[in-house]
């Protein structure tokens, strides 16, 4: 399995301290750079790749080591830069020259690596007779995916949390424009951060992960995997059908529980238009606080700006542009932001995601104010919240988390003209909706339940049916 290691460094590495690093395995070695420099590689002589350095990344946003590293490093003070070095399976020495590497830029810069016990200083012998299986892979193909077949591109990982990182964001855009799946292969007790969640949504992408009872299962599905004519698919009983994995379903529920916000605003494209401001006001009404950083990636390296983020999605339109935002680490909090053109302007779809212990109680009934601010002054379209029972810490594990079950509903103004007010307020349930905004031209918000009843997703979707009805007249 390929091992990562992370140097997390006060000062920038330098074309000297990469050097340095680079030097690890004696002259025998070569360098080599892909993917316009953003990698550099060392190789053996006849090109084989051993080690793959990422470009270096300032962090300017508090926690992220913490989130991501599961405190295993002291905790950087201020910004930070994080660079990853992956070792392949080429040969045993990789991985020793990946801890050698890194090791000589925390000496250099300062800071510490992840694992602690990874990082040295040691020259790394690597045998010239010594028997490389690794080959540089073809097609454009990232050089830090582990296999590659003509359906799948496998990674293979192992930290405490997999990050939807900036090359593992590449490898997906690749393998989505080549039909091919991404497979990230792990041991157990990892966890995927939720934006990685988020991004492999969907066959025939798969979390795949090792198990000693059954070999190998989905981590998202519970599906126990066999590889099969160069990808992980589902194996099955006699009867044709998919087997769950025990691991997948042992874990107990936890009283851990994460609060989700989605919804959708849509502006006028105009050169007064700043994006993330609906997205700020949610964080505050529901934390108290606005994010405190942005990105395209993970970690999430900016300090939070809306205006910054505006001109990334301009400088990107009329394709869409996907932003990530983290909250202060006192209060686990992520969104995921997406921001496309459509015939009315621009939207932006927002998924806030927040969790809360066992003694902490969610803000349910900032509902309400958050729908009626966001209906006011944000061109509020539509926003549903629901409660789940899942970590505080917002990371994925490998085994079954119930689904969410729907708090509130909250139709805009616009919906609402559309399916017809006097409709609209009359839906087929036991319930009334509460007007938000001008009684001529309200937005309709509904109280579903308070997230403890699986049979609100059933009141959801009458809900949802009776307002598309109205609209479709």
């Amino acid at each position: 399995m390929t091992k990562d290691v992370i140097a997390l460094t006060p000062k920038m590495p330098d074309t000297w301290a990469l050097l340095a690093g680079l030097y690890a395995g004696g002259p025998g070695l070569t360098v080599d750079t892909g993917h316009d420099g953003a990698v550099v590689q060392l190789c053996t002589a006849d090109g084989r790749p051993l080690v793959s350095l990422e470009a270096p990344l300032l962090v300017q946003v508090p926690g992220e080591a913490e989130r991501l590293l599961g405190g295993q490093v002291p905790s950087p003070e201020g910004p930070f830069w994080w660079t990853e070095v992956r070792a392949s399976t080429a040969l045993p020495e990789a991985e020793r020259l990946a801890g050698s590497v890194a090791g000589r830029l925390t000496m250099l810069l300062g800071g510490s690596a992840w694992p602690p016990d990874a990082a040295s200083t040691e020259v790394v012998p690597v045998a010239e007779d010594g028997e490389v299986t690794a080959r540089p892979v073809s097609g454009g193909a990232h050089p830090t995916v582990d296999v590659l077949t003509e359906s799948t591109a496998v990674v293979m990982c192992d930290r405490p949390v997999i990050a939807l990182s900036a090359w593992l964001s590449h490898i997906l855009r690749a393998t989505t424009e080549s039909r091919r799946a991404l497979q990230i292969v792990t041991p157990p007790g990892v966890r995927l951060s939720l934006p990685l969640r988020t991004a492999l949504t969907g066959v025939p992408n798969r979390w795949v992960v090792k198990d000693p009872d059954c070999g190998y299962y989905d981590g998202l599905s519970g599906a126990v995997l066999r590889w099969q004519d160069g990808t992980f698919a589902p194996a099955r009983d006699a009867s044709g059908q998919a087997v769950v994995a025990e691991a997948f379903s042992a874990p107990a529920p936890t009283s851990e529980r994460q609060l989700i916000v989605a919804f959708r605003t849509v502006h006028n494209a105009d050169e007064n238009l700043v994006l993330g401001r609906a997205l700020e006001t949610a964080w505050q009404t529901l934390t108290g606080a606005a994010p405190v950083g942005w990105g395209t990636a993970e970690p999430v390296n900016l300090p939070w700006s809306a205006r910054q983020l505006t001109d990334l999605a301009r400088d990107r339109a009329p394709e869409p542009t996907q932003l990530l935002a983290v909250g202060d680490p006192a209060r686990p909090a992520l969104a995921g932001l997406r921001v496309t053109r459509v015939e009315r302007g621009v939207a932006a779809d927002a998924t806030l995601t927040l969790g809360y212990g066992a003694d902490e109680a969610p803000p349910l009934a900032a509902a309400q104010e958050l729908a009626k601010t966001l209906a006011a002054g944000h061109g509020l379209t539509n926003m549903l919240v629901s409660l789940r029972r899942a970590r505080r810490d917002l990371a994925i594990p490998a085994h079954f988390e119930a689904p969410p079950i729907p708090v509130s509903y909250t139709l805009g103004a616009d919906g609402v003209r559309r399916a017809g007010l006097a409709h609209a307020q009359r839906p087929p349930l036991a319930l009334r909706p509460t007007p938000l905004g001008p009684a001529a031209e309200p937005a309709l918000h509904y109280a579903l339940g308070d997230g403890t009843d699986a049979g609100t997703w059933t009141m959801l979707e009458q809900l949802t049916a009776h307002l598309e009805s109205g609209s479709a007249r």
